[in-house]
């Protein structure tokens, strides 16, 4: 049976320790683990634009001695409203795994039901467990551990990195504190599935509307843009002066409130004077620029894990 990742706890928190402790290795070593060697085809399929997804998998499989076969939804027959099935019957036969980037969890899941390769989410509008597993790789990185840290994350906390950061850090065994304005909290659900493992991990889930609760003291300040692609149309509600997020902006006076060692977390694009201010995103105590790297790493290390997992693989070629 194939393996997927369509949400964080989709892997158990030794796994996820595992692809994290891999990706580190592969840091380190880009080229020791050809597990596409052939090459081997990934379909690494887009319905959103993309930039750091983009790249980091078309590298990273190429890394992996394989070859990135990336498909513009629009222009496929995905776009013309080719069912998802059918569409996945026809990947599954010529590509050893299928990334894609969607919208809605339902689209992803629906993949997954019928393909007898690994699917992996590479962000739809309920979770981005991709780039959690990549952010989670650069706080150990810079801390040397994972449980036991306090992680917060302000802004829109109803969005897929919010979800994700509840999921992620929950089974990392952080003490996840996730602050947004009472009209975009995360979906009940998740937060429930969160504090459920958080109890498992040793962690723990606050959510809040208060954002200097979810500052204090802690060791990893986190934000994402106040308005996702999608959302476009809520530009001007979401960035003018009255927009509810005005309180959770991540600037100076929120890092001094954290921890006096505490590191910075944006998955990018940022706007600077917004969500994060450019004295925080720019200074020393930012390693955003770690994190959006590690995309690759903790990638290639997640596709590793998946094919086997999954064997035995398909050993087709593009």
């Amino acid at each position: 049976m194939p393996r997927h990742f369509l949400r964080d706890d989709d892997l158990s928190a030794a796994e996820q320790a595992g692809v994290i402790d891999r990706a580190i290795a592969l840091k380190a070593r880009p080229f020791s683990e050809p597990v596409l060697a052939g090459p081997r085809a990934v379909a690494v399929i887009f319905d959103k634009p993309s930039t750091r997804t983009r790249v980091s998998f078309s590298v990273g499989v190429a890394q992996l001695g394989g070859y990135p076969l990336v498909i513009d939804a629009a222009s496929s027959q995905l776009g013309r409203g080719e069912p998802i099935e059918d569409t996945t019957r026809v990947l599954e036969r010529q590509a050893a795994a299928i990334v894609w980037r969607t919208f809605g969890q339902e689209r992803i899941e629906a993949m997954a039901s019928v393909s007898t390769v690994p699917v992996v989410n590479a962000l739809t509008d309920e979770f981005h467990p991709c780039q959690i597993l990549a952010d989670l790789m650069t706080v150990k990185e810079h801390k040397g551990r994972l449980a036991g840290l306090t992680l917060a994350y302000v802004g829109d906390a109803a969005n897929n990195m919010a979800h994700s950061y509840l999921l992620g850090g929950a089974l990392a065994g952080l003490h996840v504190r996730v602050a947004g304005p009472a009209s975009h909290q995360p979906d009940p659900a998740v937060v429930e599935r969160a504090k459920q493992v958080a109890a498992e991990q040793g962690g723990s889930v606050l959510v809040t509307t208060d954002a200097a609760e979810a500052f204090a003291e802690a060791d990893v300040l986190a934000t994402d843009t106040w308005v996702s692609m999608g959302q476009e149309a809520e530009k001007a509600a979401r960035s003018g002066a009255d927009n509810p997020f005005a309180p959770f902006s991540l600037d100076d006076t929120a890092l001094a409130q954290a921890a006096p060692d505490a590191i910075v977390l944006h998955c990018l694009p940022a706007y600077r004077g917004l969500e994060i201010s450019a004295s925080v995103i720019d200074g020393p105590q930012s390693v955003v620029w770690d994190e959006a790297e590690n995309r690759l790493h903790a990638q290639k290390a997640l596709l590793c894990f998946l094919l086997e997992a999954s064997m035995p693989v398909r050993e087709l070629t593009a």
